[in-house]
């Protein structure tokens, strides 16, 4: 089948690369792709979303999609996030299949053909899990140990263990994850809410190819803060066994500290130890306040109804066939959450 013939049919594989700052990565990613993409012998298209990135990833997204149609370009107002811009890829894709990638390519492109494996064995969602991570400090790799086994314990989810968002979706489960509108978005843990038949695939986790990791340790816990608010009420639980344990503390302390001044004991004289308890006392209130604001700020996030995204252009075929399977030139992000201007799609 050849290229033209490709694009006026419906793709069977959809590979969906948020891009931010990926300058160096954006070739290399794409020649890699290719080499997999073309031995499995199926349509398939690659839709890049630009998250605002500030270096020329946008310009060379659009030279590949000016070299190569199957390129789709997604191209952001502004940064949106990286959850935010995987969500625009799976509301664009138009695949059977759809395959969320890091532009980094610590995920090795080639893992791509063991998902599809999967896949042709009836399983609707295949994770990657990371076996082995590279490239990355003890700090890293630690944290990250402990952020996936606490969020597989703390919510009513099962969240499989040291997995990314590197993984391959049917049809059904993206279209499932794209009726989920939620703002502070954790989208593995959306793919395993909505169920279905999901196994792993292991893999060793590569070094970043160029560039800096776009996420800190501030991204880092604050992406934690959303996982753990979106899928547990744990920390507002935990409010109730401390307020329960503080409790049985003063019950006992009362008489414990009647029986000391009576017994002329000078332990708890002065006003020092008052100081203490209170500012302790204190340390704990303006904890569990913050937790429960963090609550309130995703019910305020809700409220207000804004996209998730707003897109400025995007660089794609006229005649494209989108996820319905009829040509349209309308994104299909404007009746799934995010916001396009008319008339913005390039050929």
């Amino acid at each position: 089948m050849d290229l033209e013939s490709w694009m006026t049919t419906k793709p069977v594989v959809s590979i969906i690369a948020p891009v931010y700052n990926e300058e160096p990565i954006i070739d290399e990613l794409y020649r890699r792709l290719v080499a997999v993409l073309d031995t499995i012998g199926e349509p398939w298209e690659l839709v890049m979303v630009n998250d605002g990135s500030t270096d020329r990833s946008v310009e060379l997204m659009v030279a590949l999609h000016a070299r190569d149609p199957r390129v789709r370009v997604i191209n952001f107002a502004r940064n949106f996030g990286h959850q935010n811009a995987v969500t625009a890829g799976m509301d664009y894709a138009r695949g059977d299949t759809v395959v969320i990638i890091d532009a980094d390519l610590q995920d090795p492109p080639e893992v791509i053909l063991q998902l599809l494996d999967k896949w042709r064995e009836g399983y609707h969602v295949v994770y990657a899990v990371r076996s082995e991570r590279k490239g990355e400090t003890w700090f890293k790799k630690f944290t990250a140990k402990l952020f996936y086994r606490v969020i597989y314990r703390i919510t009513d989810v099962n969240i499989p263990l040291d997995t990314g968002d590197f993984r391959l979706m049917d049809r059904q489960v993206v279209d499932a994850v794209k009726q989920m509108r939620e703002h502070n978005r954790f989208i593995r843990g959306m793919t395993s809410w909505v169920g279905f038949r999901q196994t792993g695939v292991d893999y060793v986790r590569q070094e970043r190819f160029a560039g800096e990791t776009k996420y800190p340790l501030r991204k880092m816990m604050r992406f934690a803060l959303d996982a753990i608010t979106g899928f547990s009420y744990f920390p507002l639980q935990v409010m109730i066994y401390a307020s329960l344990v503080l409790a049985l503390i003063a019950v006992l302390a009362v008489p414990i500290v009647a029986f000391l001044r009576l017994a002329g004991a000078s332990v708890f004289e002065g006003q020092a130890t008052t100081l203490v308890v209170l500012l302790l006392l204190s340390s704990f209130q303006l904890f569990f306040f913050f937790i429960m604001g963090q609550y309130v700020a995703r019910i305020y996030d809700e409220t207000r109804q804004r996209p998730l995204y707003i897109v400025s252009k995007v660089w794609e075929r006229p005649d494209a066939l989108h996820a319905g399977g009829e040509a349209a030139a309308a994104p299909a992000a404007n009746h799934a959450g995010g916001v396009t201007s008319p008339g913005q799609t390039a050929g």
